[in-house]
Parts: C-alpha cells; sequence; structure tokens
C-alpha cells in the first residue's frame, strides 16, 4: 500500500491544449495510504481520466504522480504494482472461480498453501466460497462481476486498487450486497481503494472520502457528511441528494438575505457580497408554517411512502420541500421557514463564509 500525490496534474486529449481544452483542470491531492476515496460526477466530468492517470494507462499533460516517495508518472501501469477492476468483468470462462480468484498470485510465483489460504478467505467474504469449484463459464453477470472484484481484493501488497464503475451493469440488490463487502474487505484489509462512479449513493456509502468533479475540475473533497451539509460549490449541491439543494436568488446584506420583499435571517454576517448571490438551502431542512415565513406556491405533492415531496415556487424559482410521510393530504402551511443555521451563501457558485456574530 501507498500514499498517493498528485502534483499540479493536470491533462488534455489535445496536442497543443489551452486552458480551455483541459479534460483535467489542475490538481493537487494526497490520498492517504489505506484510505477509500470515492471519484464521483456526470459523465465527461474527469473522474475515469484521473483514475487513469494514477493506473498509468494515461500519461498526464503535465504534474507528476507519486507512490509514497516513488515517481512514477512514466512508469507503466504493470510496474505499478496496483489492482484494477473494471466497469464489465474481464473473467477467464475455461478456468474455475478458485483459478480465477488465484490467477494473479499464480502470476507471481505464490506458495500453493499461501494461495489456497488468501483466496478462500477472499471468496468467503464476498459470498463465492460455495462456487469455488464451478467453471466461470455459464455463471451469471452478478457472479462474474463478483469473481472480477475478488480478484482485485486478493493480492495482499498491492499500491491501491482501482474501480471503475464496477457495480453498474449488476442487480440493484447485488449492488446493496456488493457495497456491503466491499466496505468489509477495505476494514479487513486495509488496502487503498479509489472507486470511479457516477452514483451518488455508491460514492457515499462506499468511501470515507468523496472527490466531487464538475467540468475537469475538483470542486470538493469531503466526507459525505461534509459534502451533504456544507456543498463548497453550488453543482455539489445540486447532484448530491434527492432532490438536491435548492438555490434561489437573493440580495444579501450583514446578517439577513432578502427574497421577494422578505428578510430571511442569517447565522452569520456576510457583509454586500458581490457577484451572483443566492441562498442555498437542503429540502430537509425547509419547513411549512402558516406564520412567518417566505410566501409561497403549493405546485404538487408527491408522496413517495415515507416522505412527501412538496414542489413549491417562490419568485420565479421552483424549489423542493421534504417532509415526513404518513401526513395525509393537508400541509402545515404554504409559507416556507429557513432556519439559519442551514443556510448557506453562494457567491458565483461558490459557498462563502460569513463572520460569526
Amino acid at each position: 500500500m501507498a500514499q498517493i500525490t498528485l502534483a499540479n496534474i493536470a491533462h488534455s486529449y489535445a496536442p497543443a491544449a489551452s486552458p480551455s481544452d483541459l479534460a483535467l483542470k489542475e490538481l493537487n491531492h494526497t490520498w492517504q495510504d489505506g484510505g477509500a476515496y470515492a471519484l464521483l460526477g456526470p459523465s465527461g466530468c474527469g473522474k475515469t481520466t484521473l483514475l487513469n492517470i494514477i493506473s498509468g494507462l494515461i500519461t498526464p499533460s503535465r504534474g507528476r504522480v507519486l507512490f509514497g516517495d516513488q515517481d512514477v508518472t512514466d512508469i507503466p501501469t504493470e510496474q505499478r504494482n496496483i489492482a484494477q477492476v473494471f466497469q464489465f468483468p474481464v473473467v477467464y470462462d475455461t478456468m474455475t472461480v478458485f483459478e480465477n480468484l488465484a490467477f494473479p498470485l499464480r502470476n507471481r510465483g505464490g506458495r500453493r498453501a499461501e494461495i489456497r489460504a488468501r483466496v478462500e478467505l477472499v471468496a468467503r467474504m464476498i459470498g463465492l466460497d460455495d462456487l469455488l469449484h464451478r467453471r466461470a463459464r455459464g455463471l451469471n453477470p452478478d457472479i462474474k462481476q463478483k469473481i472480477s472484484l475478488g480478484r482485485g481484493m486478493v493480492r495482499e501488497s498491492v499500491n491501491a486498487i482501482l474501480f471503475d464503475e464496477p457495480l453498474t451493469v449488476i442487480d440493484p440488490h447485488m449492488k446493496w450486497e456488493l457495497r456491503t463487502q466491499l466496505k468489509s474487505l477495505h476494514r479487513e484489509f486495509g488496502h487503498t481503494m479509489i472507486y470511479v462512479t457516477h452514483d451518488q449513493t455508491e460514492a457515499l456509502t462506499f468511501a470515507d472520502k468523496v472527490v466531487m468533479l464538475h467540468q475537469g475540475q475538483v470542486v470538493q473533497i469531503g466526507s459525505p457528511e461534509a459534502l451533504f451539509e456544507r456543498p463548497e460549490h453550488s453543482f455539489v449541491g445540486h447532484f448530491i441528494g434527492s432532490p438536491g439543494m435548492n438555490f434561489i436568488d437573493a440580495r444579501v446584506a450583514g446578517r439577513s438575505a432578502f427574497i421577494a420583499g422578505c428578510e430571511i435571517a442569517l447565522a452569520q454576517d456576510y457583509g454586500i457580497p458581490s457577484g451572483h448571490t443566492q441562498l442555498g438551502i437542503r429540502p430537509e431542512y425547509i419547513r411549512l408554517t402558516d406564520g412567518d415565513g417566505l410566501p409561497a406556491e403549493i405546485k404538487g405533492i408527491e408522496d413517495v411512502g415515507h416522505r412527501r415531496i412538496v414542489r413549491a415556487g417562490v419568485a420565479g424559482f421552483d424549489l423542493n420541500v421534504v417532509l415526513p410521510g404518513g401526513g395525509g393530504g393537508e400541509l402545515p402551511g404554504a409559507r416556507l421557514h429557513f432556519p439559519p443555521e442551514h443556510i448557506g451563501i453562494y457567491q458565483d457558485q461558490w459557498r462563502i463564509e460569513g463572520q460569526s456574530p
């Protein structure tokens, strides 16, 4: 296992790149030894490019990649001592499940008894122990992806294990099972794991730290809780959560925000921000009242069992409000109350910090 350092990394697929051509904008970050990380974002945001730079499949246009103190920027993939698991399972159909799992260890000259013990341990942890003597041909895609995951985990001394959308083609129930098993494997073996996905549930349930990418730029690195509670960029607020964070244009002065002529109290003093200023708040934290609050037009209610999603309109903006389920069709009011401690203020899409009173 190794600490992975990305120093001034940037990449473009164009031969003579201007800053606007960069598929991955400049990044400086260190992946701690033994951490579980997720690269999260929509298609085309740069997450697979970043993973391929770490793996050695791509040499960055500029910057250096270090494993521990070793500069591996120009070292090929096969010499980086990493394991990779891809979206579509690579399984040898003529081999048994045991032989598939043992393949990386046999290639490195492992001892027979040690190989058997390691394969049986990993197989037991991912639920393949009853299939070890079955040939892979004819097994369903979910089981084949389990084999692929197990083969990635079976080596004890790797610098990192890289996962590129490994659960995309998996049955939804199996996704939940495999996420749980991956967490258990990480706790058990302590490998550095980097997991690429566009699925926020996969990222937030797997990773200790999530790296959020948007248009080739890392816009936030933090715990799942930090990305939900304090998104640093409006894109993070939109992307994380279901529904995502509400944003509404506001005029901010000191400890007050003004929307449609109504004053909303803030927990901090923001002075008078310049640029495009917005108030952000999660749907889960808005309260519907019939007293003080922002007047809203209720446009619809979606009952999804454990909660109700209220669609509201304010000053030309559509907002979502999440209420507990089981409340029937009646609403507690048509005014929106924003608790100050859950409000974020954004200037030109980036969260700004105020001064505590």
